[in-house]
């Protein structure tokens, strides 16, 4: 498969199944900036080489790094006993010292890593002795290991690639723990992965994988039925290379096997309830177009079965989230009820309603690399035109749409949740983040008291109160039709029929390649 990273020169009509100890994946963007105490960089390619001092799996978490630890009775003080003789793959030492760089290197950009509350409480990281590490806290705070054992920022690079001792400005090289080296990297064309021949639970059987920049749709499949890519999968911004149609057409020649994990998060139009100047400002408009989308046509026709409907922020299966909460389903005729009670009439001519002077037209943005968005919008646009509301759909790179949402430029756009690992602690500690959904929550009523109980219930230490609080601030934001779901979404992988051991994590951003081999 090394030929194919000469795809666009020479060679580009070589079978990637030649070699069974290489594996070629699709993906529709760069693997970009690996520096893991940053957020542009492909999480799957993190995943790849960084690990983290704890595991989150389905069995809950487990050790990575660290192979043992304590926490402190007043939950302050996280004391973390390292694996012995581990190296990052420049060949420097994994110790107390560079675990406290690395933190320390994260905490030093503090505004950046506001989303994550874990970063607001860490006081200090004590290098007790070369294999111990302390970490102290301002308060307790239960998510502590869970956010630990994110896919970023709290994974650890070899101190020689900081630079000037930091990393907030950029580093100077890739060098983590995990089963996988970043070799080469050519910019919106390829990356290269090889076996850490080092990594001390074996080197994984796949010894070279290279993620290849494929335009989503019609060219992947094409590459895919060619031979010059072997495996896609959903990515780590829910676009996915290719439509259900085609995944079907790759299983039934019987060279593919498709493998979809358990649901792991909610896919949702997300509302700017703090745009006063827009209609999706207006609780009312919220809720009608929460009852204007047809989830089941679009779960079982547009998706294929592929996904379940989803009506709430959360499913049930995620922790805290099995709350009882008012279904809102599909009715065309209720939407329009709650738009006339709300002021908004028809019959000016031209279609939609208007109050005020004001007409309802809003803009919904998606993702450009994502057919499955694409054909979502489309579907809701058509839908939402019976109630009188005028859709501009518009498509635009993740990267433009992920800075809509911090930058508050938007009306509505498509996102998701981020998995079972992050959920509900991290989505929910995002409702106050800037970058994330403070512009979503900030408009409503009473978004001061959802603020305070979000603050409230990641410094409890009560299980009781955690459970009240997590259902009221799940009630808020319903009740608010801020967060408008369609369906619980799998991560889904289109692979060659002789791949063994494929598997999942408990987040939606990263495979464990290192368990794959072929037959």
């Amino acid at each position: 498969m090394s030929v194919l990273l000469a795809c666009s020169e020479e060679n580009s009509d070589t079978d990637s199944s030649d070699n069974p100890e290489e594996l070629v994946y699709a993906t529709s963007k760069d693997i970009n900036d690996m520096n893991p105490h940053l957020y542009t960089g492909s999480m799957p390619a993190q995943g790849k080489i960084y690990e983290s001092l704890v595991e989150n799996t389905k069995d809950g978490i487990k050790p990575l790094l660290a192979e043992s630890w304590e926490v402190s009775d007043d939950g302050k003080v996280y004391t973390f006993h390292l694996k012995r003789d581990v190296k990052f793959h420049d060949g420097e030492p994994f110790n107390a010292e560079a675990v406290k760089q690395n933190i320390e290197a994260v905490q030093n950009n503090a505004e950046k890593h506001s989303w994550i509350k874990l970063s607001t409480k860490i006081e200090k990281v004590n290098a007790v002795d070369e294999h111990t590490v302390e970490l102290v806290l301002s308060e307790a705070y239960y998510p502590t290991l869970i956010e630990l054992s994110m896919t970023r920022p709290f994974v650890f690079l070899s101190p020689k690639d900081f630079k000037d001792g930091e990393t907030k400005d950029g580093v100077t090289g890739y060098n983590g723990t995990g089963p996988y080296v970043l070799t080469e990297h050519k910019t919106d064309e390829y990356a290269v992965f090889e076996a850490n021949e080092n990594y001390r639970e074996g080197t994984p059987e796949i010894k070279k994988i290279t993620s290849k920049v494929l335009p989503a749709g019609e060219t992947t499949f094409l590459a895919l039925q060619k031979g010059e890519v072997d495996f896609v999968f959903t990515d780590d911004r829910g676009a996915d290379s290719l439509d259900v149609e085609a995944m079907t057409q790759l299983v039934d020649s019987g060279d593919y096997q498709l493998v979809r994990s358990d649901p792991v998060n909610t896919k949702m139009i997300v509302a700017n309830s703090s745009k006063t100047d827009s209609p999706v400002s207006d609780t009312a408009i919220r809720e009608a177009i929460w009852h204007a989308i047809d989830r089941k046509t679009i779960t079982e026709e547009l998706l294929s079965g592929a996904e379940s409907e989803a009506h709430t922020l959360f499913s049930p299966n995620v922790e805290y989230a099995d709350v009882e909460l008012e279904k809102r389903g599909y009715d065309l005729e209720k939407a329009k009820e709650i738009l006339e009670e709300a002021g908004w009439k028809s019959g000016n001519g031209t279609g939609n309603r208007t109050k005020d002077g004001q007409e309802l037209t809003m803009n919904l943005y998606y993702d450009s690399n994502s057919p499955f968005q694409k054909i979502q919008a489309e579907f809701i646009q058509a839908s939402v035109k019976e109630i009188g509301l005028q859709l501009e759909i518009i498509g635009e790179e993740s990267t433009s749409i992920a800075n809509r949402r911090a930058t508050g430029e938007y009306d509505l756009l498509f996102n998701q949740t981020w998995g079972l690992a992050y959920d509900p602690q991290s989505t929910i500690s995002a409702f106050t983040s800037d970058s994330s959904y403070y512009h979503t929550t900030s408009g409503i009523s009473n978004s001061d008291e959802l603020y305070r109980k979000v603050e409230e219930v990641m410094v409890s230490t009560d299980e009781k109160t955690r459970k009240s609080l997590y259902a009221d601030i799940l009630t808020t934001v319903h009740e608010e039709a801020v967060f408008i779901p369609i369906s619980n979404g799998s991560v889904t992988v289109v692979a060659p029929d002789n791949l063994t051991g494929i598997s999942f994590k408990q987040t939606q951003f990263e495979l464990p390649f290192e368990q794959m081999s072929f037959e």
